[in-house]
């Protein structure tokens, strides 16, 4: 499912425009972003929970030369499934 079909499903279940629906989305999208960005998590529960990880730094390859490269630390975005989505998508309710 691509955005534009989110936004089409959700309008259909709540009934909203497209358009209040899209703006919804939009604002839901850049609260997440600008929590993350501040270092908070987002949790919903029964959902999961929206989550900074830390990435360490280390060493790589570069796969076309194999270059030993060094690749820097850095803070990558994370998604943690509740119990409840776990069930649901194991066949639960």
């Amino acid at each position: 499912m691509n955005r534009q079909e989110l936004i089409e499903a959700l309008a259909t279940k709540t009934g909203n425009t497209r358009a209040d629906t899209d703006r919804t989305i939009a604002a839901l999208l850049e609260i997440v972003t600008a929590t993350l960005k501040k270092g908070d998590n987002v949790a919903l529960v029964g959902f999961g929970s929206f989550e900074v990880r830390k990435r360490a730094a280390r060493n790589g390859r570069n796969p076309a030369t194999g270059e030993a490269i060094k690749i820097k630390a850095s803070k990558v975005p994370a998604f943690k499934a509740g119990a409840a989505l776990k069930s649901a998508v194991n066949g639960g309710k």
